[in-house]
């Protein structure tokens, strides 16, 4: 049986697994939607780069977006240096395994 904390750290975690879909479905229609801009722009009125407002003022809110749902540091969050040292011993003693055997 499932503790309440448990619980609650699920639908913590479900919570954030849907920003993210919801952040990655946001960075498709901004990347399509873009393109087509930057496409109409440069075939029917190529003399005045008008594509690049939306794009800009569009971007902000995407980067907007993924402050919000990755913080600041995206990159390199929280854990990160301990998470990929945990992952690459565990790669070198999956090898070690396998190559026992």
């Amino acid at each position: 049986m499932e503790t309440k904390s448990e619980y609650e750290s699920y639908l913590k975690a479900s919570k954030h697994v849907k920003e993210i879909k919801g952040f990655y479905v946001h960075l498709l229609c901004y990347v399509l939607v873009i393109s087509l801009l930057v496409y109409l722009n440069l075939t029917f009125s190529p003399e005045h780069l008008w594509f690049i407002y939306p794009m800009a003022g569009w971007g902000i809110g995407l980067a907007g977006h993924a402050i919000g749902v990755f913080g600041t540091n995206m990159l390199f969050g929280k854990n990160w240096e301990e998470r990929k040292i945990k992952e690459f011993m565990e790669e070198e003693q999956s090898k070690s395994t396998n190559f026992k055997n």
